[in-house]
């Protein structure tokens, strides 16, 4: 028998599950795409692209494979950024029990930043892509050096 949230209790979203929601929500934005109109396009209300966003909702299989489709990326865009603490963590200690998940940003709400859209906008402009590369590669050294 499956275990049941108790009565009064709401599911608190999962990591993941909002970092997948920013991300579509960082896709859409980017695109200039409404709520609205991505909710028409997968055949939903606004409210569930929403929920969905916020990662109240979690987001189906089929649903994530539409969505790669609309927004013209690979499945694999909605999990960029996302790495489980086995990975993260030197030990190893976590491993396999799918304890969390860490997201790099300090802003728990960094998609809603008009910063954060400049920077991508940006970074798609550069036409090399070893030269997206190398600009990756050193915003995540940066990254790592502010951390500490």
């Amino acid at each position: 028998m499956l275990a049941h949230q108790p009565a009064g209790k709401a599911r608190q979203a999962h990591p993941v599950d909002v970092h997948v929601g920013g991300r579509v929500r960082l896709r859409r934005v980017f695109l200039g795409y409404s709520q609205e109109k991505l909710a028409n396009a997968l055949g939903l209300t606004f409210q569930q692209i929403q929920k969905y966003e916020r990662g109240a909702n979690r987001i189906s299989a089929s649903k994530l494979y539409e969505l790669s489709r609309i927004l013209n990326v690979p499945v694999t865009y909605f999990f960029e950024g996302v790495e489980s603490e086995s990975e993260a963590s030197s030990s190893g200690a976590d491993a396999g029990n799918g304890a969390g998940a860490h997201i790099h940003s300090s802003d728990p709400d960094f998609t809603n930043q008009r910063e954060t859209l400049q920077l991508i906008s940006s970074y798609y402009r550069i036409p090399d892509s070893k030269v997206r590369a190398e600009v990756l590669s050193l915003l995540k050294t940066l990254g790592r050096a502010s951390d500490g």
